[in-house]
């Protein structure tokens, strides 16, 4: 994962600091060195790097501090703020409104992967009730508007194009004319890759700007581009009106510091990044609970939207019963394998918990763990609801394993070992049994009753160390405890 090298050396430098005995001017300059040299060699400006030192050091003045101060604690949340700040220029970008129509211009550098980001970006409004429609306006690269055309059927996005017509401005113009006919609320302009050695190409960009007169213009950034990222940016902002950026490609192994310097470019604020070549890997990008993410200190509202989105409202206070009667079952399996591959990449949702950060989920591992899940389901499908609704292992016998391994095209060995899966969360399930479910409006009642000692019996020993011990967990269950959307994911919030 881009980024997760940096996020990873900065926690790294963050946790040597708290190991200090006593906190000074030594200490903090020797984590105030890794954490600049980590962003350098994450192809970081070096102004800005310098800047936020000087920040930093202004900020956290040991000097000054009175005995009796955390000094661990406010040098931690400088750290925060000051990289919060590199990445948020200030102000918003530009929302398309729902009924009214908005035209949003896409541009970028050949092969930042614009096109792909133009059906993300219309998929995911189209979910939230959008009306999309995306224009091809890049007659420049051959197979642009086949590209289109594949991803727009595939999300069944309205598009147009042309194959006989050369002028990308009579193209956009046409097509924004046309969606503005159909009622379309948010029309989607897709232009030529360029860059600033082709002057050409950036008076094309200008004009088709002037002739589709966009409400907003995205910048779309490749994570991999290294110390160029400012430069191109800038010179991207200087001819046309760039109001927001996305990051393209954050799945990959590249640096990825030059996004932080793009932002710094073009004084905008980066609106969305793609961690996949999937539809659904686009993320919306909110500074805070990235930077905390990066620093691997979870992003728990992230986490809660996760949860509300995957599992609907009605379910949740169900699905807390079955948890407080202790009983699982291999249908209560299926259901939450479902959710969590509906919650998107594994490493992704990890990276939300407090105490991981996305170094712990190797790319390789997430895709295996998402393999071995979907063999279980498929196992699962060929179970009867006798099978699938006793809590009984024994139930399982070798003919009735013979079966379901005939019926799903598995070895009989992975139907064993699912069982292995089904017995070991059983036992975590069960440890839960007694947990007395909070009433509608009993916002301290989850943290009374889940408390960190019923938790550490709960979760794997590797994980709790994650978290940071005892320590770190009941830090984790005061922010569960604080968090409404946390009571609202238990049905204990107020409607």
């Amino acid at each position: 994962m881009v980024l997760a090298q940096l996020g990873g050396s900065i926690s790294r430098a963050i946790q040597q600091m708290s190991n200090a005995t006593i906190i000074d001017e030594k200490v903090l300059n020797e984590c105030l060195n890794e954490i600049t040299r980590a962003l350098l060699q994450s192809d970081v400006q070096f102004k800005l790097v310098r800047d936020m030192q000087t920040n930093i050091k202004k900020i956290v003045n040991l000097d000054d501090l009175a005995a009796g101060h955390n000094k661990r604690k406010i040098i931690q949340q400088a750290i925060f703020n000051e990289l919060c700040k590199m990445l948020d220029p200030g102000k918003p970008s530009f929302t398309p409104k729902k009924g009214k129509t908005s035209v949003v211009m896409f541009v970028g550098l050949q092969g930042s992967g614009k096109t792909t980001t133009c059906t993300k970006y219309a998929y995911y409004h189209q979910k939230k009730g959008w009306k999309p429609a995306l224009v091809c306006a890049d007659t420049f690269r051959a197979g642009a508007f086949d590209q289109l055309k594949q991803n727009a059927t595939k999300a069944k996005i309205p598009f147009y194009g042309s194959y006989m017509e050369s002028d990308p401005v009579k193209i956009a113009e046409e097509g924004v004319e046309r969606f503005k006919k159909e009622n379309c609320d948010l029309i989607i302009v897709d232009t030529s890759g360029r860059h600033k050695q082709e002057a050409a190409l950036f008076e094309e960009m200008r004009q088709v700007s002037e002739a589709t007169k966009p409400d907003l213009v995205i910048f779309v950034m490749d994570s991999s581009i290294g110390q160029a990222a400012f430069d191109q940016a800038q010179a991207f902002k200087q001819s046309v009106a760039v109001g927001a950026v996305i990051v393209t490609k954050m799945d990959g192994h590249a640096k990825g510091g030059g996004a932080l310097s793009a932002v710094a470019a073009t004084k905008s604020p980066v609106i969305f990044i793609g961690t996949g070549e999937h539809m659904d890997e686009f993320e919306v990008f909110d500074v805070k609970p990235f930077v905390s993410r990066l620093l691997g200190m979870g992003d728990w509202s992230g986490f809660m939207d996760k949860i509300h989105e995957v599992v609907p409202m009605d379910q949740q206070p169900e699905l807390l019963q079955k948890l407080s009667e202790g009983n699982f079952t291999l249908r209560i399996m299926y259901e939450q394998f479902q959710n969590i591959l509906k919650m998107g990449p594994i490493g992704q949702v990890f990276s939300m918990l407090p105490g991981f950060s996305s170094e712990l989920m190797p790319k390789g591992r997430e895709k295996e763990s998402q393999a071995k899940i979907k063999r279980y389901m498929t196992m699962m499908d060929s179970m009867t609801n006798e099978e699938l609704d006793s809590s009984n292992p024994k139930l399982m016998n070798e003919s009735r394993m013979m079966r379901i391994a005939r019926g799903s095209g598995r070895h009989i060995r992975e139907v064993m070992e699912m069982m292995e899966e089904y017995k070991r969360l059983a036992k975590i399930w069960s440890k839960m049994k007694g947990l007395k479910i909070p009433k509608k409006g009993e916002m301290s009642a989850l943290s009374r009753n889940m408390n960190a000692q019923h938790m550490s019996k709960v979760l794997p020993p590797q994980m709790l160390k994650q978290i940071g011990g005892m320590g770190g967990l009941q830090n984790l269950m005061k922010q569960m405890g604080s968090s409404k959307d946390m009571m609202g994911m238990f049905g204990g919030g107020d409607k």
